[in-house]
């Protein structure tokens, strides 16, 4: 399992190389899903009025491309503003089932002065995949986030 640090190095060097990496986005997920085997799925969802939008992911395909704010795990981090750890989706009503190998999630919103962005969100095969570092990880990463996707969010405006 990859160190924090050194991952938290290696997002660093993506976040720089962002304006000559259009899949920069990508990049990272690759980078988390080869860095902590444990993530099966691991992919972006951006605030979309009131939805959620699948954005770069890598793992198996999934049916949930927009999830509204009143559903599913996704929606609940959303709507309360924290990350959501979930040890096991099978005895979780709220989990949209995207495949019947997921049985854990974390969902960690990415929220820049005040506004929700998005979300990181993380699928695994094992039941209570997600720890503590792996919490910290992930909120560490969507902090180092929030202020670039508000920037490209404000240019697209």
């Amino acid at each position: 399992m990859g160190d924090t640090e050194e991952i938290l190095k290696q997002v660093h060097l993506l976040i720089e190389a962002r304006t000559s990496n259009a899949d920069w986005l990508r990049d990272l997920c690759v980078l988390l899903q080869r860095e902590r085997p444990h993530y099966n799925w691991v992919g972006f969802y951006f605030l979309e009025g009131n939805e959620l939008v699948v954005g770069p992911y890598v793992g198996a395909p999934t049916p949930h491309t927009r999830i509204p704010l009143d559903q599913g795990i996704c929606g609940t981090a959303v709507r309360e503003r924290k990350t959501v750890i979930v040890p096991d989706v099978g005895q979780d009503p709220r989990y949209l089932a995207c495949s019947l190998e997921t049985k854990s999630e974390i969902v960690v919103p990415i929220e820049h002065e005040g506004w929700i962005l998005g979300e990181i969100d993380i699928d695994s095969r094992q039941l209570n995949a997600f720890r503590a570092d792996d919490h910290a990880l992930l909120q560490t990463v969507a902090r180092r986030l929030a202020p670039l996707l508000a920037q490209e969010t404000a240019g697209r405006a």
